[in-house]
């Protein structure tokens, strides 16, 4: 029995070490199976691996780069170091079958930045250690595979300028963060208040002015040695934590600097209010469509962040019309006459606020009055600026203009009839806005338009829209805008309101299209009825009815008849012409006649109703009127 213990160990043993790769050890007596290969001088990882490994040691080599099928279907393995290799490159999805792997060592290698695809499937990670590389870059998605269960994130001594926080902030279950030896110059607000099991922070050797808050106590344990900080009053909480033997300086201002946080009194840690140094608009005054500027410019300790409220009192959000510039600064790509009035520049900071107003003015789109015509025509407010009047366009002699609107399936159709047919007329302006909005959308339409589409009409909202032409008064002058006219409409009524317009509703739009297509095709019926009744007439004009057979031998003799006794009795005419193909006239001797020579008119009766039209007879010849019913002739055959 002893000697097939033994036999089973070796054949075990034999097995192992088939599976082991050149250059490896693999220990027999390890409780699982372990590949150990550090320090081998391998080029890249072994194809031969056992892949039911669950330690893997591939440190201190010169593998430079991790292919996508050298760790397929490891699903077993724990533990994977492949620190000290010089590693440049991973591909996407390298680790996608390390289900299992629970510690990742890549320190000491050049890896430039991480993506999202090549950490991809480490769902159990829990130590992730990337010291010591070239790390410039990590994009948000890297971390996301093992947020949950990571402990342990170790990026030291990298060229990190900035974080993903957002990401680092999802890792519930993370301990020990080190960032020490970056480039790092600012960590955000609540982002480590985020991490309720961090016990660790080292922020040592970067580049950090300031520091926010962390949660405490007791907190976690910091280290933020060897930052320039600048010691104020934002960094009295950190000054209370400080002992004897910390290592954070001051490196600003002045008096405090190079001076131990720890012995600096709380008393010098002050800041200074928030100064405006000046505020203005560059220009001053615009007309509404053109950009403008708004400059802000502060001083305070710390630095005062800047931001703005509208001439309604509200503050400035960022969008597609307005924007904030990193430098305080705020940009109106579009002004309108909502931007009419007065912004404020609000600088705070710890110590306080300061605020600041700017006088801006809007003008609106000049209209020229009188003869729409004239060249050297006075410009004056717009019309569609004030929304519109239907006074003032009859008394400037121009054609009531109307702007309608219809609204059907969460959309608007916005209708016009231009004020000026012609090649003076550049384009459509139509500016609209809901009740919800700060400011006005503008768009240009080419001259041809007569409608524009409103999209997305949100229910319960209520629209104004304004149409303006863009008119040419003259060769080299730039186009004015002259208002056509202007709508406002709820989006959950059925029947827009004019401002000042005598407005068509949907329901009156719908009957008088369908009133307008009825009056087409009856027109169409009526017009094809007519042209059938011409036509048919002109037909009947033009059919002759074929001409009497003469010439027909009698039944009793044969004889032929005279002409002059034929044109007494009125029975049949005179010959004319010879008989063609289509009957008539006489028929030469010895031709077949139409009719054959023993067939003979039975019965002719006379039309009552009418007489054949005239043939086409030689001068002289007199008036044939004898005519015959629908069959002109009734033979019978006489054999």
């Amino acid at each position: 029995m002893a000697w097939l213990l033994v036999a089973a160990a070796l054949a075990l043993c034999v097995a192992r070490g088939s599976r082991c790769p050149p250059r490896c050890l693999c220990p027999a007596a390890a409780p699982n199976p372990t590949l150990l290969c550090a320090r081998t001088g391998l080029l890249a990882v072994p194809p031969s691996l056992d892949r039911g490994a669950v330690e893997l040691r591939l440190a201190d080599n010169f593998i430079g780069a991790v292919g996508r099928a050298d760790f397929a279907n490891m699903s077993s393995l724990v533990h994977l170091t492949l620190s000290r290799n010089g590693l440049r490159r991973l591909a996407p999805g390298a680790f996608a079958d390390l289900r299992a792997l629970r510690a990742l060592h890549l320190d000491g290698n050049r890896l430039p930045a991480l993506s999202g695809a090549q950490l991809r499937g480490l769902a159990s990670l829990r130590h992730l250690i990337l010291a010591n590389n070239q790390l410039a870059a990590i994009e948000p998605a890297a971390f996301a595979a093992f947020a949950a269960t990571v402990e342990d994130l170790d990026l030291s001594h990298n060229n990190l300028p900035a974080l993903p926080w957002d990401a680092v902030a999802a890792m519930a279950s993370l301990a020990t963060l080190t960032l020490d030896h970056n480039l790092l110059e600012r960590v955000p607000a609540g982002a480590v208040a985020r991490l309720p099991r961090l016990a660790r922070l080292d922020l040592t050797a970067n580049r950090l002015r300031a520091l926010p808050p962390v949660p405490g106590p007791p907190g976690p344990s910091l280290a933020a040695g060897g930052n320039p900080l600048h010691c104020n009053c934002e960094l009295l909480w950190l000054r209370r934590l400080a002992q004897p033997g910390r290592l954070e300086s001051c490196a600003s201002p002045p008096p405090l600097a190079g001076r131990l946080l720890w012995a600096v009194p709380e008393e010098e840690l002050a800041c200074r209010a928030p100064a405006i140094a000046g505020a203005a608009a560059d220009p001053a005054a615009v007309l509404e469509g053109q950009p403008l500027r708004l400059g802000c410019a502060a001083a305070g300790d710390p630095p005062p962040a800047l931001h703005w409220l509208g001439p309604d009192g509200r503050l400035v959000q960022n969008g597609s019309r307005r924007a904030v510039k990193p430098d305080g600064s705020l940009e109106l790509r579009v002004a309108t006459l909502g931007d009419h009035g007065a912004f404020t520049c609000v600088a705070s900071n710890a110590a306080g606020e300061a605020a600041a107003r700017v006088e801006v003015a809007v003008l609106p789109l000049p209209v020229p009055h009188g003869d729409e015509d004239a060249e050297d025509a006075v410009p004056g407010p717009s019309d569609m600026a004030s929304g519109g009047n239907e006074t003032r366009a009859a008394a400037n002699g121009g054609e009531r203009r109307a702007v309608a609107a219809e609204l059907a399936g969460g959309e608007a159709r916005i209708r016009w009839v231009p004020q000026r047919h012609g090649p003076g007329i550049r384009g459509f302006q139509v500016r609209y806005n809901s009740s919800l909005d700060d400011g006005h959308v503008y768009r240009l339409l080419p001259p041809s338009s007569r409608s524009f589409v409103l999209r997305d009409v949100a229910s319960g909202r209520r629209y104004e829209v304004c149409v303006a032409a863009l008119v040419a008064v003259g060769p080299s002058a730039s186009p004015v805008a002259r208002a056509v006219g202007c709508v406002s409409f709820t989006a959950s009524s059925s029947s827009p309101s004019s401002c000042g317009k005598a407005l068509a509703t949907p329901h009156f739009l719908g009957g008088t299209v369908i009133i307008v297509i009825g009056a087409a095709i009856a027109a169409s019926v009526l017009v094809f009825i007519l042209i059938l009744t011409a036509r048919y007439k002109a037909a009947g004009a033009a059919r002759r009815s074929p001409p009497a057979v003469v010439d027909v031998c009698s039944q009793t003799n044969g004889a032929r008849r005279s002409p002059n006794a034929e044109a007494s009795t009125g029975a049949f005419p005179p010959p004319t012409a010879p008989i063609g193909a289509v009957g008539g006239g006489k028929a030469p001797m010895g031709a077949a006649a139409l009719f054959p020579s023993h067939s003979y008119p039975r019965r002719a009766r006379t039309r009552r109703h009418g007489s054949l039209p005239r043939l086409d007879l030689p001068e002289g010849t007199p008036a044939l009127r004898p005519s015959f019913g629908s069959t002109h002739w009734m033979l019978e055959s006489t054999v």
